[in-house]
């Protein structure tokens, strides 16, 4: 009875502060949740909504389980943001992000700007840039998706989509790029769209302006832009199966540093471009520290899988996967704040400072400041971020010399590290 009438005392609190809970008597609010951070601004509970966590953070302008009741722990959500129905936990949505009813929205994700989900779309470890629609019924795990400029012009995922995440070996070192983060962040690339009732087996890379006709499951990357792939499916056989044979080990490994190196870039992004323009908005102090977590969630995630599948694959007397296993806290400590922040500094400094000048004009909205950048200095950002993802990446030459990674990196790429 203590913990209901805490409860009960904490929606009196909000109600009095000012937020519309139409019907107080089937909402729950935690006694650990801070009132402090739920705006009086246009606020608005429904019924049969459960709200937890000391991190929860409500902007003004949010509405929570319009279409049905909502269960969210320790979420931190910006202004305007629509959460319809369904679980969401341990999760950023920024400006005008929404999910619809059946969401399943899990630990370590990031919606940016005006990004969402129609019904039953299942997130977990999962970051979206501005604008990038997930229709229904998807499951889109361990995934960082970008593209597009506007609402009207956005990357698309098709309805009933899969991102299949998890290998027969029971690993999941699988996580995809569709996108990436150096030039995804300048919000001026092409969108991509995965056509429905398709999948996408990670780890894959993908890039800009690509169209996936539906019903392809795609399982290579594809680096090149602005194409249309079509997939086709699998002639009927029985084969064996070796397990733990790992014949990709080194594609495997590079594109999970690669995603790793990315969120990375993404972190710095934050910290170097993001944070002034979070810290005017409200509560942009807890948003900002959100999205941090968030990300350290994610790097922590992808080098415990790493390190789960190099003791696995280290089973085997090829050389490459002994070494792989003998050395991978060597792998997974490449990837440090320290190194991102160390890397390409030249080049972010001119970049952040051509950024500074082109700020004190008054362009106080993030998207609108960026996607007016002229574009050399967009370049110059990109540059920036991907000397930073080359140069942590490389590093691993050094570290792992038997799995001759990274042989499609230019040579100039070595003046970043």
């Amino acid at each position: 009875m203590n913990s209901q009438k805490a409860a009960g005392d904490q929606v009196v609190r909000l109600i009095e502060k000012g937020v519309e809970i139409p019907n107080p008597y089937s909402v729950f609010i935690g006694e650990d949740v801070n009132p402090a951070l739920i705006s009086a601004d246009r606020v608005k509970i429904h019924p049969g909504c459960r709200i937890h966590g000391a991190e929860t953070v409500i902007a003004g302008g949010c509405e929570i389980g319009r279409e049905g009741p909502v269960t969210m722990e320790n979420c931190q959500l910006a202004n305007s943001v629509e959460l319809k129905a369904g679980y969401f936990k341990n999760s950023v949505f920024l400006e005008k992000a929404n999910m619809a009813s059946g969401a399943h929205v899990r630990d370590g994700c990031i919606l940016e700007e005006q990004a969402g989900g129609a019904h039953c779309v299942g997130l977990k470890q999962t970051v979206l840039f501005p604008f990038v629609t997930l229709g229904s019924l998807i499951n889109f795990c361990d995934c960082l998706m970008a593209g597009g400029t506007s609402r009207k012009n956005h990357s698309e995922v098709g309805s009933s989509f899969i991102h299949f995440n998890f290998t027969p070996d029971g690993d999941k070192t699988t996580p995809s790029l569709i996108g990436d983060v150096p030039r995804g962040v300048m919000l001026n690339q092409p969108p991509i769209f995965l056509g429905g009732q398709g999948g996408i087996v990670g780890p894959l890379r993908l890039g800009y302006g690509n169209v996936v006709a539906a019903g392809t499951i795609l399982r290579n990357d594809v680096l090149e832009d602005n194409k249309l792939i079509v997939g086709r499916t699998h002639r009927g056989r029985i084969m064996d199966v070796t397990p733990k044979s790992y014949p990709n080990l080194r594609r495997v490994v590079e594109n999970n540093a690669i995603y790793i190196a990315n969120l990375l870039a993404l972190e710095q992004w934050y910290i170097h471009v993001r944070h002034p323009f979070l810290s005017r908005r409200e509560f942009g102090e807890q948003l900002f520290r959100g999205v941090l977590a968030k990300l350290q969630m994610a790097k922590l995630e992808r080098s415990r899988r790493l390190e789960s599948m190099a003791e696995k694959a280290a089973e085997s007397p090829a050389a490459d996967k002994v070494e792989l296993g003998r050395r991978i806290k060597e792998v997974t400590a490449v990837f440090s704040v320290d190194a991102a922040s160390s890397t390409a500094v030249d080049v972010r400094d001119r970049f952040l400072d051509g950024l500074q000048d082109h700020a004190s004009g008054g362009i106080e909205n993030y998207i609108e400041c960026i996607q007016s950048l002229p574009a050399p200095l967009s370049l110059e950002g990109t540059r920036w971020l991907e000397g930073l993802v080359k140069g942590i990446c490389l590093k691993l030459q050094d570290v792992l010399p038997s799995m001759k990674l990274f042989r499609g990196f230019n040579e100039n790429c070595r003046e970043e590290r």
